[in-house]
């Protein structure tokens, strides 16, 4: 059940208020409240309580929020597609894969110099990007939301697929076919039965008698000469 805080955000509202928190929190640093345990160190954000970062430790306090696990990919705060896409659209920013999973930068990544050959790069950074999309990371495209409308975050749930004719007719098709051979099934039931001959054979009176020979070829012996 969604708490009252927590939001996914919607189009009148812009982004949900928890992502500009998550984004500026700080992660990966002993916690405040359990230094002492050996999984002191904060990878979780709540995103009802929109608060600092969470150790292991802290979870017993928020029972039934919606917590998110962030990760480290070359000194940079990642988290994986599977989680945030539950939450808000990350359309636009690029993927990529780690560790055999999906990820997504949190924040931006200045590059120096863009690399020789790039046609893609970030719109806020100018980080190169791998294929066609506009932003390197969910921080850069909320930034560009400032200045282009048309994005968002908000998730917009899948239409429903109605039959189509095409498929109505597929399965009238198929009744039909059915039809067909359960009529020629029962054409098959209906047929006379054959007259039995005086020796207990199933064949019927018009049908030639099958010959069956057993006879074998003898094999020539060996030929003998005359006598002189």
């Amino acid at each position: 059940m969604m708490s009252p805080m927590f939001r996914l955000g919607n189009e009148d509202t812009g982004p949900p208020p928890w992502l500009r928190p998550l984004l500026k929190a700080s992660f990966f640093v002993p916690c405040q409240f359990h230094g002492d345990s050996n999984k002191s160190e904060c990878n979780l954000y709540c995103l009802d309580c929109m608060g600092n970062a969470l150790c292991s430790s802290c979870l017993p306090g928020h029972k039934d929020h919606h917590v998110v696990q962030i990760r480290r990919s070359s000194y940079h705060n990642v988290i994986r597609v599977s989680e945030v896409s539950k939450f808000i659209d990350i359309s636009c920013i690029q993927t990529y894969i780690i560790n055999s999973a999906k990820i997504v930068f949190l924040n931006e990544r200045p590059q120096p110099r863009p690399g020789k050959g790039v046609t893609d790069a970030c719109e806020i950074c100018s980080r190169s990007l791998l294929d066609s999309f506009r932003f390197c990371s969910i921080g850069c495209k909320l930034e560009g939301m400032r200045t282009n409308p048309e994005l968002t975050f908000t998730l917009h749930p899948e239409p429903r697929r109605e039959p189509t004719h095409d498929s109505e007719s597929d399965e009238s098709s198929v009744g039909r076919k059915l039809r067909r051979i359960s009529g020629f099934s029962r054409s098959i039931t209906q047929l006379p039965a054959a007259k039995w001959g005086n020796e207990g054979s199933s064949i019927s009176s018009g049908t030639p008698p099958i010959v069956i020979s057993y006879r074998t070829s003898r094999r020539k012996g060996v030929p003998h000469r005359a006598p002189f």
